[in-house]
């Protein structure tokens, strides 16, 4: 959501005549719970839910803080419809967002190399500071064809991000 004019919050969606998926029109609004790999992980931090939603939300410093996170780049905002380009674990996507709603979540997905994935996160504030839950589909032929190898290195993936983004929350709440 973004605070409009009138200091309503609006909620951003890329709509579904934006996005071209083969012969129809598609724009996924979750992950994909038919995939053969999904990962489920979630943290407490004990930040702001500012400095946590500003750090997952700033693509372009992700590279400074997730060092599996070797390059990335997001041109604009970070809005339905825009994508960015990213390596981890010398695994380069192009992804596009999808959804964000404003401190709450967001939606994203991409295909490299035969693996679709489409990641979620959720972000809800508490008293303690921010509860951060992320979840993960792939699929594609080389996950239906090793879907443990995909399955361990999806969970390894996620709880080493969400462990980073705790790491850059938690610090800017020491720093600042």
């Amino acid at each position: 959501m973004s605070e409009g004019d009138n200091g309503f919050y609006v909620r951003a969606r890329l709509t579904t005549n934006e996005t071209n998926r083969g012969d129809h029109l598609t724009t996924p609004t979750d992950i994909d719970r038919s995939a053969p790999v999904i990962a489920h992980h979630e943290t407490d931090i004990a930040a702001s839910l500012d400095a946590a939603w500003q750090s997952h939300m700033n693509v372009n410093a992700w590279p400074t803080w997730h060092l599996e996170v070797t390059a990335a780049h997001l041109d604009g905002a970070f809005a339905p419809g825009n994508s960015f380009t990213w390596t981890s674990y010398d695994f380069t996507v192009t992804s596009t967002i999808y959804d964000v709603i404003g401190n709450s979540r967001t939606l994203w997905g991409g295909e490299a190399q035969g693996v679709m994935g489409t990641h979620e996160w959720s972000f809800e504030k508490t008293a303690g500071g921010v509860h951060v839950t992320t979840s993960e589909s792939f699929s594609g032929d080389p996950v239906a064809a090793d879907p443990a190898t995909f399955q361990g290195i999806l969970d390894n993936s996620l709880t080493t991000w969400l462990n980073h983004l705790k790491e850059k929350a938690e610090s800017l709440l020491r720093e600042g």
